[in-house]
Order: structure tokens, then C-alpha cells, then sequence
């Protein structure tokens, strides 16, 4: 009984780390990219120069715009690859575990699809945006 539940603690963090970290680098071309450039365009430079005296490093940051991007993109693509690789992997036969499985599943669908808007969204604004500021 032991080594399932750390099969399935270690299923749970295989099948949620990929997905988090791909969540987590949108969330940071988000941040240093498309919130600066959405600030702008809606006229509220005084924010964003408090928002940039409070969290300094963005500047640094909004620096290696395109760096940032190219990361968040191929972390991105291998969370997608994981997640489509282990699509028709079995789940186990037990009933809780066959629930757990295909409730991390439905969870790591679902925070692909965020990591793509986000990532979506930073796109825009960083890059098209831009061009017309």
C-alpha cells in the first residue's frame, strides 16, 4: 500500500510540475513585457513608474524581452509534449487513484490552455503592440 501512494504522490508531481513551470514563465513575460506596454497605452505612465520603483527587477527583466519569450515558449512546448505523450498512458485500476489520474489530466489541460492565453497575451503586447505605440 505504501509504494502506491508513492507512485501516485509521485504521478501527482510529474503531472503537475511541467504544467506549473510553463504556467509560471507566461505568467513572467506577462509581468515584464505586456503589463508595461498595457500601462502605457492606457495613459497610466505614473503607474507603471511606481510599479517599476516598487518591483525594480522588471526593468531588468523587460531587458531580455526576447529571451524571456524564447524560454516561457520552449518550456511551453515541452509541457505540451509531456501532456500529449501521457494523453493515453492507462490510469491505474484502482478506483481513487483512477479518479486522481483523471482529475491531474483534466487540471494539466487546463493550465496549458492558461499558460497559452498568458503567453498569447504577452505576445501581443510586447511584440505587436508595440509597432504601433
Amino acid at each position: 500500500m505504501t509504494s502506491q501512494r508513492l507512485i501516485v504522490k509521485n504521478n501527482i508531481i510529474k503531472q503537475l510540475f511541467s504544467p506549473s513551470l510553463s504556467l509560471f514563465t507566461s505568467f513572467s513575460t506577462l509581468i515584464c513585457c505586456a503589463l508595461p506596454a498595457l500601462l502605457v497605452s492606457l495613459g497610466m505612465g505614473a503607474s507603471l513608474a511606481s510599479f517599476v520603483s516598487a518591483f525594480p527587477w522588471i526593468v531588468f527583466i523587460s531587458q531580455f524581452k526576447i529571451q524571456t519569450f524564447v524560454l516561457a515558449g520552449v518550456l511551453f512546448i515541452i509541457s505540451v509534449y509531456l501532456f500529449w505523450k501521457g494523453r493515453s498512458a492507462p490510469c491505474p485500476s484502482d478506483p481513487i487513484q483512477a479518479k486522481i489520474c483523471s482529475k491531474l489530466r483534466s487540471i494539466n489541460l487546463v493550465m496549458l490552455l492558461i499558460s497559452l492565453v498568458i503567453y498569447l497575451i504577452g505576445i501581443f503586447f510586447a511584440f505587436i503592440v508595440v509597432n504601433f505605440l
